[in-house]
């Protein structure tokens, strides 16, 4: 049977991958200088399999960059997420004889389609809101309600996941270790749940719950007299998002947006 990739192009192959949720790299060449093997803006896909389409050149410059993107999409968590540029002299970095350099961007595509994970609980009037401000980012979102009639509102994106579920906090044991989690939910009676079961059996890097100062205290209060320690009782953010603009949805929205950007920043290696 023939390989359909054989006559793909490359932006068709990479499309394809990305609507796969496969991870992959692509790596460009975005200037060569001196005796290099191939001519500025050749690109390859690189899978954790190895090459999948494209080259930089051949040789000992595309098997160090084929390992470079190979690194990358084994590095754990953000770290692999992260675009980044290199700068190689051929004769220095790459052992090759001939002179020259080679600036290679590396672009990773992690599975899925983001390495960011962001789960939402609650699909009301802020979800609403905030949604549009995320969906280009390059974030995987997952949105909980129990009512579909509100699930039904939201928009379409290949980023964006709708879950219809019977309860709001047996779905935190579904999502990943390093997901922010948001509860937009109805009321405090229903955050309450999710809260107790993300903060007594995960350590999510970031939980957020929409509300007052007033409705953070009594949560905390009823937590710690469920049973849960203090310490972690303590480990949410509420009010969530930073302290700018007015109760209008919209407004909330941009400034949950902001938390969450400054927090996935704050947490990032290195920082």
């Amino acid at each position: 049977m023939p390989d359909p990739t054989a006559t793909a192009t490359f932006y068709e192959q990479l499309v394809a991958l990305e609507r796969a949720g496969e991870a992959f790299v692509l790596v460009t060449l975005v200037e060569s200088l001196g005796s290099t093997p191939q001519d500025t803006g050749a690109k390859m896909l690189v899978t954790p399999a190895g090459l999948h389409a494209g080259t930089v050149g051949g040789g000992r410059v595309e098997a160090q960059a084929l390992a470079h993107a190979r690194e990358i999409l084994a590095a754990p968590g953000p770290a692999g997420g992260k675009p980044r540029f290199v700068n190689w002299t051929l004769k220095g970095d790459v052992g090759m004889t001939c002179g020259g350099s080679v600036k290679l961007y590396f672009e990773p595509h992690p599975a899925g389609g983001s390495a960011w994970s962001i789960a939402i609980f609650g699909a009301g009037h802020v979800a609403q809101a905030l949604l549009p401000v995320l969906i280009p980012l390059p974030c995987r979102l997952t949105v909980f309600d129990t009512r579909g009639e509100w699930l039904e509102k939201l928009p379409r994106a290949r980023n964006l996941r709708a879950a219809l579920v019977a309860e709001l906090a047996s779905a935190v044991d579904t999502l990943p270790a390093d997901a922010f989690v948001l509860c937009l939910s109805q009321g405090h009676k229903t955050d309450r749940p999710i809260l107790h079961r993300a903060l007594a059996s995960r350590d999510f890097p970031f939980i957020g719950v929409i509300g007052s100062d007033s409705k953070a205290t009594i949560l905390r209060q009823e937590l710690v007299a469920d049973g849960l320690a203090p310490a972690l009782a303590a480990k949410f953010h509420c009010p969530v998002g930073l302290d700018f603009g007015t109760n209008h949805p919209h407004e909330i929205a941009l400034s949950i947006a902001a938390q969450l950007l400054s927090e996935r920043d704050r947490l990032a290696p290195g920082k």
